[in-house]
C-alpha cells in the first residue's frame, strides 16, 4: 500500500464531507413519502436503511484501504474482477458507468428541489426554477475545482450551519406545544401501505445514506486512510442517524400521514408543512426551514458532483476514456476537465424538473448495480489481497457482502419493477452508450489499470 499520508483531508475534514452529502434532498423531501406510506414507523424505515448502508459503507471502506486511490468505484472492481486486465477495465467501467448516472440522479434532484425550497417560502422565485437550479449547479461545480483543504473547510461550515438550522427545528417543534405524542399511534397502520409498509419505506430511506461512501472514492485526498475513513463513517452515520430520527419524531408529532394523503402536494416536504401548519406562529421558521433544505441540497451537489469526476478521471487513467479527462489542477489535484463536464450534464438533467421521477427510477436501479458490484469485489479483494497487519477489514467475513447483496438488492427490486418499460428503455439505451465507449476507449488497449492505486 502507498504511502498516503501526505494527503490534504483529516478526521474532521472527511466527517464534514461524509455528513454532508448524507444530510440532503431525502430527509427534506423523500422522508414525507416515508410518512405517507408507513405512518410513524417511517422511523424504523430510515434506522434500517442506515444499518444496511452502514455495513455497505463498511466493505468500500476496506476496499479503500487495499487500493487507495480516488475514484475508488472504478478501481475496485477493475483491480479485483475478472481473469484478465481487459474483463477487470469492464467490470470498473460498468460499476462506475453506473455510479455517475446515480450521482447525476442525485444531483440534479437535489439542484431542482432547491427551486422548490425557495420557491414556496419566497412566492418570487416561483419563476424560476429552471435558472435556479442550473446556479446551484455551476456553483457547487467551481467550489469543486479549488483546492481540496479549502472544499473541506467549506463543506465543514455548510454542514455546522445546517445542523445549527435543524435543531433549531427540532426544538422549536418540541418546545412549541403544538407537538402531540398521540399522532405517533396507530404506530404501524397510519400509512396508506398499511401494517408493512415501513417495509417499502426502506429503498427511499436508504437513498438519504448513499454518501456514506463518499470518502472512500476519494481516500487519495485522505490523510492516514487506514485510520481516518473508518473512524470518518463511523462518526458521520451516527450523527446523521441521530438528527434523522429526531428530524422525524418532531415532524410526526405536527403532521401525519392522513395530513399528507390529504394535501399531497406537501409529501415532498414535509418539513415545510410542519412548519407551514403548526409552527406559524414563529414567523422566522418557515425561511429558516428553507435556507437549512437549501444548505442541505447544495452539500448533497457538492459531494456527488466531485465523486463523479472521481470516477471519470479514474476511467481515463486506465485508457477507457481519453486522457483529457485525468488532468488535474496543480493547485488543488482536482479532475478539472471532469468536473466541468459533470457539471454541464447534471445542469442540463436539471433543466427537466418534469422528469424527475423517471430520473430518480433510472438513479435508483443503477445504485443497485453499484452496490452488487461492490459486494462481490469485497469477495474477490480479500482472496487477492491477503491481510496486512493493521489495516481494516470490515467484520463479520464473507457473509457481511453476501448478506449486503441480497438485502439492498431485494430492497431495490420492488421499485425498480415498478418503473415500468419506459424506465427499462432508458436503461438499455443509457448502458448501450456505456459499452460504445468502453469499447472505443479500449480498441488500441494499454493494460494502465494495475499502475494505478
Amino acid at each position: 500500500m502507498k504511502d498516503t499520508q501526505q494527503g490534504k483531508l483529516g478526521l474532521v475534514g472527511s466527517t464534514s464531507i461524509l455528513i454532508g452529502g448524507m444530510i440532503g434532498s431525502a430527509i427534506f423531501s423523500l422522508s414525507g413519502v416515508t410518512i405517507l406510506n408507513a405512518g410513524p414507523a417511517a422511523i424504523l424505515s430510515w434506522i434500517i436503511a442506515a444499518i444496511i448502508l452502514y455495513a455497505y459503507g463498511l466493505q468500500t471502506t476496506e476496499l479503500s484501504t487495499i487500493y487507495p486511490h480516488s475514484g475508488g468505484i472504478f478501481v475496485f472492481p477493475a483491480k479485483s474482477l475478472g481473469k484478465t486486465e481487459k474483463q477487470g477495465k469492464l467490470w470498473g467501467w460498468v460499476s462506475a458507468w453506473a455510479y455517475l448516472f446515480g450521482c447525476v440522479a442525485g444531483a440534479a434532484f437535489s439542484a431542482i428541489y432547491v427551486s422548490i425550497y425557495l420557491g414556496v417560502s419566497f412566492p418570487a422565485l416561483n419563476g424560476y426554477q429552471v435558472p435556479i437550479a442550473i446556479v446551484a449547479v455551476l456553483f457547487c461545480g467551481w467550489l469543486n475545482v479549488i483546492k481540496v483543504d479549502s472544499m473541506g473547510k467549506i463543506t465543514t461550515g455548510l454542514t455546522v450551519g445546517l445542523a445549527a438550522t435543524m435543531l433549531i427545528f427540532i426544538f422549536s417543534a418540541f418546545g412549541s406545544g403544538s407537538w402531540d405524542s398521540s399522532m405517533m399511534t396507530p404506530f404501524f397502520t397510519q400509512g396508506v401501505e398499511g401494517t408493512f409498509g415501513f417495509m417499502g419505506a426502506i429503498p427511499v430511506a436508504m437513498v438519504a445514506f448513499g454518501s456514506i461512501v463518499a470518502i472512500s472514492f476519494m481516500v487519495g485526498e485522505i490523510k492516514d486512510p487506514n485510520k481516518t475513513v473508518p473512524k470518518a463513517v463511523s462518526i458521520a452515520m451516527f450523527v446523521v442517524v441521530v438528527l434523522y430520527v429526531l428530524i422525524l419524531v418532531a415532524t410526526l408529532g405536527l403532521v401525519d400521514s392522513g395530513f399528507l394523503q390529504a394535501n399531497p402536494g406537501m409529501a415532498f416536504i414535509p418539513l415545510y408543512a410542519a412548519a407551514f401548519t403548526k409552527l406559524s406562529h414563529i414567523a422566522w421558521l418557515v425561511p429558516l426551514i428553507s435556507v437549512s433544505a437549501v444548505l442541505a441540497l447544495l452539500t448533497t451537489i457538492l459531494v456527488v458532483m466531485g465523486l463523479s469526476a472521481q470516477a471519470l478521471k479514474a476511467s481515463a487513467e486506465s485508457g477507457i476514456l481519453p486522457k483529457w479527462f485525468a488532468k488535474t489542477s496543480e493547485k488543488s489535484n482536482m479532475p478539472v476537465n471532469a468536473q466541468i463536464i459533470v457539471t454541464l450534464v447534471v445542469g442540463i438533467v436539471s433543466s427537466f424538473p418534469d422528469f424527475t421521477n423517471l430520473i430518480v427510477n433510472l438513479g435508483a436501479l443503477c445504485n443497485a448495480v453499484v452496490v452488487a458490484i461492490v459486494c462481490l469485489t469485497v469477495i474477490a479483494a480479500r482472496k487477492k489481497n491477503p491481510r496486512r497487519e493493521g489495516t481494516f477489514r470490515a467484520p463479520g467475513g464473507d457473509a457481511l457482502p453476501i448478506i449486503t447483496f441480497i438485502v439492498i438488492i431485494a430492497a431495490y427490486i420492488p421499485g425498480i419493477i415498478s418503473g415500468g418499460g419506459q424506465l427499462w428503455a432508458w436503461t438499455a439505451g443509457y448502458y448501450l452508450i456505456g459499452l460504445a465507449i468502453y469499447f472505443i476507449g479500449t480498441k488500441n488497449d494499454v493494460d494502465e489499470v494495475r499502475k494505478i492505486g
